[in-house]
């Protein structure tokens, strides 16, 4: 094997060591709690050594840190690619929380993982920690959602009373809130409500999407589905 080879075989046996010690700590994090959660507990659920861990990270802040960088670095490459074939705000904004949504089929341990970071974040770590994670990701930011909101207007799919520097912030924290808790709670809610999470989620974004949409475009939408609805009664 050549020296560009076996540099090439390091950096991927790196690349899988990193992320054998991230697997291990993400799936403890879920079934006991992050703060339960020691470095020891996530040497051996990796199966490695003590200084193994630390030739990649520092503590187990850092291990946390690291999850939420790549759920984010993911969240933001699959969300924009659905985003990014929406031909309008309102179809793009749609689309983010379709993507939320899915989450609960596909990724729920994620969205669990990340209620306990907000607890966390809340409680020891500052903002511009996380602005500067976020900036890291999604180098757009929060003026990407201020842009939206103003194409959205211009074009005639979002509400024209909508504020491009409020509006959508609030309503994917409220989304992001709703996602977060009913992931945690799961079961929990069920029973309390009689509904499955995901259920209630989809109305959460039904309800959001109803308050963003035109008055044209709310009227537009009931007017397809009544076509869609004859056009079944016609097949049968």
């Amino acid at each position: 094997m050549d020296e560009s080879s076996k540099r090439g075989a390091y950096r991927s046996h790196r690349v899988r060591q990193r992320q054998r010690i991230l697997d291990a700590a993400e799936k403890l994090f879920d079934e006991l709690g992050i703060d339960r959660v020691t470095v020891a507990d996530i040497v051996k659920g990796a199966g490695i050594r003590p200084s193994t861990l630390y030739e990649y990270f520092l503590n187990k802040d850092d291990i946390v840190w690291a999850i939420v960088a790549d759920v984010f670095a993911d969240s933001a490459v699959r969300a924009k690619a659905l985003m990014d074939a929406a031909d309008s705000a309102l179809g793009k904004i749609t689309a983010l929380f379709e993507f939320m949504a899915e989450g609960f089929t596909h990724s729920p341990s994620k969205i669990r993982f990340m209620a306990q970071f907000d607890a966390l974040y809340a409680r020891q770590w500052s903002p511009e920690r996380l602005l500067s994670l976020e900036a890291q990701v999604s180098p757009g930011g929060l003026e990407y959602f201020s842009r939206l909101v103003r194409e959205g207007i211009a074009e005639g799919s979002l509400r024209a009373d909508l504020d491009p520097e409020l509006t959508l912030h609030a309503v994917i924290n409220a989304a992001i809130g709703a996602q977060r808790r009913l992931a945690s709670l799961g079961s929990r809610v069920e029973v309390e409500y009689g509904q499955p999470v995901d259920r209630l989620f989809r109305e959460t974004i039904r309800i959001l999407l109803l308050g963003l949409r035109a008055p044209d475009a709310v009227a537009d939408l009931q007017r397809r589905k009544r076509t869609k609805a004859g056009q079944k009664r016609k097949k049968k």
